[in-house]
């Protein structure tokens, strides 16, 4: 999946930008979701940082940790959505947005395209580490400057029912390609060319792979064609929080087929001066942890709640922000 939020518009800044988009009738926007208040902190007076959060659920709920985190400790903030990573990392570079959630690989291998074309040689890999070290490579001549990753990690996964697992004895990717079962996969359209879907599991595990049911990446239709029998396996997320409700499990990816996705903020370099600010973000960058996303993404995407309201109470109740 690498964090389909894909292909847009170019480095258009601000108003600007948010006026074009909304003249020409839809599509790709920045949407201000309002002040979330705060005081000065290191900020010249009247100065708010703007949050730029890509439109899903997760990436919502980062986004009002960022800048809920940021207002305790003193600072302005304002969260703005925003549809595709084509439109606001330019942004980010130019300072129209001064900080974004996001994911290693995938921004590693975004501006690894954006920079040395199309087809060049990938350079994230599973390690987090190495990921990160390319990552800034790239980024810092760009302006922009990457803060540590955190345990935290959203990646491609594939799930199968608790049934079919426990059926056949598996618990990793590696037993299913050895169990020599037929697979039929429940995923998004690109699955069949991307290295990470069918043609990663072929090559790395050797799972038999007999067709491809395009119901999407971890989309409800596909979670329960899986659970009715439909297909035999999901490409989810690590991260989904919607798994027990159909009764998956994940298999473990116990090669490293997939690529180091862990968050971490990544900051104009100007904004990113700030080394109040980019202490208080380590600070959340070093507490969430996958499980804590799951949880997350679970009560907004189950129970309905609002990413803001979840993101105070995680971060009151891990005492990254007073009561």
């Amino acid at each position: 999946m690498n964090r389909t939020i894909r292909h847009a518009a170019t480095g258009l800044t601000g108003l600007t930008l948010a006026l074009t988009l909304a003249a020409c009738g839809g599509g790709d926007s920045l949407e201000s979701e309002g002040d979330s208040g705060g005081g000065g902190g290191e900020q010249s007076s009247g100065d708010t940082l703007t949050i730029g959060g890509a439109n899903f659920t997760e990436a919502t709920i980062m986004a009002e940790l960022y800048s809920r985190i940021l207002t305790d400790a003193g600072y302005s903030t304002e969260v703005t959505t925003v549809d595709s990573r084509e439109i606001y990392e330019p942004e980010l570079e130019s300072g129209g947005i001064d900080i974004v959630p996001e994911y290693a690989a995938t921004l590693t291998e975004f501006l690894n395209a954006k920079v040395n074309g199309a087809d060049a040689e990938p350079v994230a890999s599973s390690d987090v580490e190495e990921t990160v070290t390319a990552l800034r490579e790239l980024a810092e001549p760009l302006g922009l400057t990457v803060l540590d990753a955190g345990e935290a990690a959203d990646q491609n996964a594939f799930a199968v029912t608790e049934e079919f697992a426990a059926e056949h004895d598996l618990t990793t990717l590696s037993d299913l390609g050895e169990s020599g079962l037929p697979i039929r996969l429940a995923a998004g359209d690109e699955c069949a060319e991307r290295p990470f879907c069918q043609p990663g599991l072929e090559e790395t595990y050797g799972i038999d792979i007999t067709e491809i049911d395009p119901r999407g990446v971890g989309t409800v239709q596909a979670k329960q064609a899986v659970a009715d029998g439909q297909d035999d396996m999901v490409l989810t997320t690590t991260t989904d929080a919607t798994l027990e409700d159909f009764g998956l499990v994940l298999l473990e990816d116990d090669q490293n087929l997939q690529l180091a996705d862990n968050l971490l903020p990544v900051l104009n370099s100007e904004t990113a001066d700030d080394e109040q600010l980019t202490a208080t973000l380590d600070r959340l960058t070093e507490t969430l942890t996958t499980e804590d996303l799951i949880e997350l993404n679970r009560q907004v995407d189950a129970e309905r709640r609002t990413a803001g309201d979840v993101a105070a109470e995680y971060l009151e109740e891990n005492g990254l922000i007073g009561g």
